[in-house]
């Protein structure tokens, strides 16, 4: 289990690749929120926008994860700790007003990167009307 990286990933680089490529720039493998210990793979921070590139194995994708037939209860205790920190982290994200974006290792990066950019746009330019707005009595 050692080889198994925690950052820079395949799928990872990849996306993060693509939104480069797009001419965005983010902050990899960080806390969003200073005081709480969880990180996001990718961080915009004056849009708040947090992205997680999820693994279908190690957080229980709906889709693909299959258990393990070896060592069956550590690995479903396992998964569901995954999946009670992701539900938590997601929603002390959403009370400080971010918002998290996942993406899991078998979406397509392209559309993934499209779809990020656009949430990345529309979050910068509704920030930016708030702040005109603020500054104009």
């Amino acid at each position: 289990m050692q080889a198994n990286r925690s950052r820079d990933t395949g799928p990872e680089l990849a996306l993060r690749q693509a939104l480069h490529r797009m001419g965005l720039r983010y902050r990899v493998c960080t806390r969003p929120l200073r005081k709480v210990r969880t990180t996001a793979d990718i961080v915009f921070g004056p849009a708040k926008v947090a992205v997680e590139v999820r693994g279908c194995f190690w957080h229980g994708c709906p889709e693909h994860y299959r258990a393990p037939a070896a060592n069956k209860q550590f690995w479903a205790d396992k998964v569901a700790r995954n999946m009670a920190r992701d539900l938590a982290s997601a929603q002390q994200l959403a009370a400080a007003g971010w918002l998290l974006v996942v993406v899991w290792e078998h979406d397509d990066v392209a559309s993934s990167a499209r779809e990020i950019a656009d949430v990345v746009h529309q979050r910068r330019r509704i920030s930016m009307e708030s702040r005109r707005g603020e500054s104009n009595p």
